[in-house]
């Protein structure tokens, strides 16, 4: 085992698998030379030339375009996102081209792209580089989305990515990057459609993902003090949903709450809460409790940026009330 960043930990598996796999390669802004906007391609040019880790201009429609294309003709690309809300510059190339080009071409051509970089609300970096965009993708036919959360399931998510012969939007919190933790010296993948269940219990079901987690983990050592059993389920695949993880625990625990970075109208939790009630209804002792982002921009203030997104003392509230039966 080695103590690794996260950062580290998805660069190792960008290079375990271009080295594994020559059509695998890497395009976007500043990857090479500058070794990515938080280090995740450091000096991955100088190992593998400048064609396959490829600076691009600041043209993300352009090159997010040529990744198709390049997929399309057997290569393995991984796009980065210097911030995932520039992607939305990229849209339609990502929805009408990615997702929707194995199917429109009766399956001649498979898609094997992987689109990543940093969001999430981070340390007074402002609404345009404060983006949430998995609610943005997750009507898109054709998509995978994933959202990581530890070193470990970093690296083992992203090696699965880049073996995927599928579009997959990869998303990585700003502020997870320096996250440390031990990972094992062997290789390995993890599946890119199962959640995670990080805390077995018996009164509530707490769904989350990507920072979030850390927020609810935070929760929980206060309500452990209290003598309240949660489980807790990281969501990790946000496209498709794990159904039979998040099913089983409910039907368990008959009680949902759901913690979220993403804006409350039109998020993950609101796609989560309708299926839900769709498939396990006759399972729920009190109604799905959605704890989400405020559906504002984020400022630039760091009190008022607090004060949009979920914080650990809410969690604690909400799981109060739901077990208590005070919704």
């Amino acid at each position: 085992m080695a103590e690794t960043f996260m950062f580290n930990a998805l660069r190792e598996a960008i290079d375990e698998e271009m080295g594994y796999d020559p059509t695998v390669c890497v395009m976007g802004e500043d990857v090479g030379h500058y070794g990515g906007s938080y280090k995740v391609t450091k000096d991955l040019y100088k190992k593998y030339g400048e064609l396959r880790i490829l600076d691009t201009p600041i043209a993300e429609n352009s090159f997010t375009g040529m990744a198709v294309g390049a997929a399309m003709t057997g290569l393995r690309p991984i796009i980065e996102g210097m911030n995932m809300g520039f992607l939305l510059l990229a849209f339609n190339q990502i929805s009408n081209n990615a997702g929707m080009l194995r199917y429109t071409s009766g399956g001649n051509f498979k898609i094997p792209l992987v689109i990543r970089g940093p969001g999430g609300v981070g340390r007074q970096l402002g609404a345009e580089h404060s983006q949430r965009l998995e609610a943005y993708f997750q009507a898109v036919p054709g998509l995978k989305i994933v959202a990581c959360s530890t070193p470990y399931n970093a690296k083992g998510l992203l090696k699965s990515a880049i073996r995927d012969s599928n579009p997959v939007l990869f998303f990585e919190h700003v502020l997870l990057y320096n996250l440390k933790e031990d990972l094992p010296e062997e290789e390995y993948w993890l599946p890119l459609d199962k959640a995670e269940v990080v805390r077995r219990g018996q009164d509530v079901t707490i769904l989350t993902y990507s920072r979030m987690r850390h927020h609810v983990l935070q929760a929980v050592k206060t309500l452990e003090q209290e003598g309240y059993d949660p489980e807790v389920i990281d969501l990790i695949s946000l496209k498709p949903l794990d159904f039979d993880t998040i099913g089983a625990s409910i039907r368990k625990t008959h009680r949902v709450v759901i913690v979220e970075e993403c804006m409350r109208t039109g998020g993950i939790g609101a796609e989560l809460v309708a299926s839900i009630n769709d498939r396990l209804f006759d399972e729920l002792d009190a109604p799905v409790v959605r704890l989400s982002s405020q559906d504002i921009p984020t400022p630039y203030n760091g009190t008022l940026e607090n004060l949009t997104i979920v914080q650990p003392a809410q969690i604690v509230e909400a799981v109060q009330k739901i077990v208590n039966n005070q919704m």
